[in-house]
């Protein structure tokens, strides 16, 4: 064996090699594990210990050496690669333009509220678009006669049976009501539908946010808690909150959610039709109906939820005063998030 350990050294003394191909083979004949020095070791495990205590210094110097070869042609490669490409002769010629892409500002806004969200034990869920009365209106106890069953106020694909573009990403929160046990702690985000007015102010197609927490014993305490610790978080510890009672079917008590208008900071413009104040979503405690209607015991649990629209938010973030520009693409408007992300 001491005699085939002097014939690799002086072998990989002497390699050359001059391209990737040689270099590879190299590595796959003297240091891969299949290679010829692993061998070699795995054939010293069965010598005698006197034989062991002569070969080992060797076959430890031809590893290293066989190491040190391959960093020392690697690097010859590299610097003879490098001179090979042309260096530039003009240098007066302006610099090649750089066209760094942006995230869409809605999808800053999803992923701050996400991750904002989450820190408070909330996990994301998602479901289908296209959805079943069951879900979409039945189970969250809309009347036969609510006028969101109305095709003035919702896109049907079919009315028998009624199937739908979801108007809310609360037909998300049923599913998971059905099919998990509380304490449930879920937000459900994306897109929905509703058939509006295309305006400043409104479009019919917009993505939505919802949190739902059922526990035993949640409160009304528990969502404004939760709901002022959210916005201050979102907007600056500064932000003012106020709360409007309101009605909701899936909710009772219901409640609307104000901030303080960030594009005029209170004074007054077109997006609080001045006002001073801003609607960014709705609240409430889950109605007993909804908790019956998946099957959850209303008598031993409550739970809150609440709910807005991203595009809103995302025009107080940025004070953006005309929800269009969210989506028409145009790059003007998309590069000046660069800088956010």
């Amino acid at each position: 064996m001491i005699e085939k350990i002097k014939n690799l050294q002086t072998e990989i003394k002497k390699f050359k090699a001059n391209n990737a191909a040689a270099l590879a083979m190299f590595r796959r004949q003297f240091i891969a594990k299949k290679g010829v020095i692993t061998a070699l070791f795995s054939d010293l495990k069965t010598r005698p210990l006197e034989e062991k205590k002569t070969i080992g210094p060797l076959l430890n110097n031809l590893k290293n050496t066989a190491q040190k070869k391959f960093k020392a042609l690697a690097a010859q490669l590299n610097s003879a690669n490098a001179a090979s490409v042309p260096a530039f002769e003009d240098l007066t010629l302006p610099p090649i333009s750089d066209t760094l892409g942006a995230l869409h500002p809605l999808t800053i806004i999803q992923t701050r509220i996400i991750e904002l969200l989450e820190h408070l034990g909330f996990c994301l869920a998602e479901g289908p678009e296209i959805e079943d009365d069951w879900h979409n209106f039945t189970a969250l106890n809309f009347p036969k006669n609510h006028p969101a069953r109305a095709m003035v106020d919702t896109f049907f694909i079919s009315k028998n049976p009624a199937i739908s573009l979801r108007t809310h990403t609360s037909s998300v929160q049923v599913r998971i009501m059905e099919n998990q046990p509380p304490p449930i702690r879920t937000i459900s985000l994306g897109r929905v539908f509703r058939n509006e007015t295309i305006s400043a102010r409104a479009h019919c197609i917009f993505h939505q946010v919802e949190a739902l927490y059922i526990d035993q014993y949640v409160s009304f305490v528990d969502l404004k808690a939760t709901l002022s610790h959210f916005v201050r978080a979102l907007f600056g510890e500064a932000t003012k909150m106020r709360f409007r009672a309101s009605y909701f079917p899936f909710t009772e008590p219901s409640a609307e959610i104000d901030i303080d208008c960030r594009i005029c900071q209170g004074k007054g413009c077109k997006v609080c039709k001045y006002t001073g104040w801003v609607e960014i979503g709705g609240a409430g405690m889950v109605d007993p109906n909804v908790l019956k209607n998946c099957k959850i015991d209303a008598q031993a649990y409550t739970g809150f939820a609440f709910g807005m629209g991203i595009e809103r938010i995302a025009m107080l973030q940025y004070k953006i005063n005309d929800i269009r520009l969210f989506i028409e693409n145009d790059l003007r408007f998309l590069k000046q998030f660069v800088a956010l992300h």
